[in-house]
């Protein structure tokens, strides 16, 4: 439904987890096509028809992000000509995406003939979440991929993804629980002691 020039965009944003900012200001010498990633280094703004240029708001923000090599594959016949500080992504006749554009004139008239009208751009971020965690991710590893400043923050956004992810860690340890009781009798082992912590002598009265 969408340009095909945007496909690749779609797939990058749902599996990456970048925002709109962080995918029109990705650069080709960015892409490391080899180790299926994707640096975050540079984001676009646009203000008042204005676009401005720099580095991620957050530390946090600058990171770099693995890719399944399905979508590695449509990103490197995407890049076959592209010059290492051309934009991965950019604008219908060429130089940097214009987002305010590229909402207008792409992405709400794609969304509305898909029967997806209201969807945003951002709704991707979302959905590359919510497949990290269907994947196994943790709090910690979704924090440092999305680019949150804290796992917190993750854990506000996006807990009630979870409850999947701890049924399944509770039918794996009744799985364990069972098989350790079909056993038999195992070995008892010592846990080693804390050598740090001065030994206690015998009471005295």
């Amino acid at each position: 439904m969408i340009d095909r020039r945007y496909r690749v965009l779609v797939l990058v944003a749902a599996y990456s987890g970048l925002r709109i900012g962080e995918l029109a200001g990705l650069r080709r010498r960015r892409v490391d096509l080899l180790r299926g990633t994707v640096e975050v280094a540079e984001i676009v703004t646009e203000v008042e028809g204005v676009l401005r240029f720099g580095p991620p708001k957050t530390r946090a923000g600058r990171r770099t992000v693995g890719l399944p090599r399905a979508v590695v594959d449509e990103l490197a016949a995407h890049l076959a000509r592209a010059e290492p500080d051309a934009f991965v992504f950019t604008a219908p006749q060429g130089g940097p995406l214009r987002i305010v554009a590229f909402r207008a004139r792409v992405w709400r008239p794609a969304t509305r003939k898909a029967d997806l009208g209201g969807l945003r751009i951002h709704d991707l971020r979302h959905t590359a979440v919510a497949l990290w965690i269907a994947a196994g991710a943790g709090p910690k590893e979704v924090a440092a991929r999305a680019g949150h400043t804290s796992v917190s923050f993750t854990l506000d956004r996006y807990g009630h993804l979870y409850p999947e992810a701890d049924t399944a860690l509770r039918d794996r340890l009744d799985a364990l629980y069972v098989a350790g009781g079909q056993a038999g009798p195992g070995l008892v082992i010592e846990l080693p002691r804390d050598r740090s912590r001065p030994q206690r002598g015998p009471a005295t009265g």
